[in-house]
């Protein structure tokens, strides 16, 4: 089942971030390479498609897993939350209706 991984960042964590992102994205990349990757990507903090100063609120990520327990446990293991990215994460059941 898809589940929807919302992460929310911590103020003022754009360099953190730019540190932890080769480690967060080689983890989703590994997901994607099994094809449970729906879609990924950060909601920047200025509406902007190209990233700015200002930095990021977070991210959205929608993967496939057998059970919520198991998309809960990965999203903890994320590097964006367990290294101080992400203050928040919540993981919820998505059901794609369109494309």
């Amino acid at each position: 089942m898809w589940y929807a991984v919302i992460g929310e960042d911590v103020e003022g964590s754009l360099a953190l971030r730019k540190e932890l992102r080769p480690a967060h994205l080689a983890r989703v990349e590994t997901l994607n390479q099994e094809g449970r990757v729906l879609a990924v990507g950060p909601h920047p903090a200025e509406d902007s498609s190209e990233p700015t100063e200002a930095g990021f609120t977070g991210s959205l990520m929608i993967v496939d897993f057998p059970t919520l327990e198991q998309a809960q446990a990965w999203a903890d293991e994320d590097p964006y939350a367990t290294g101080g990215v992400f203050a928040k994460v919540t993981v919820k059941p998505f059901i794609k209706v369109l494309p």
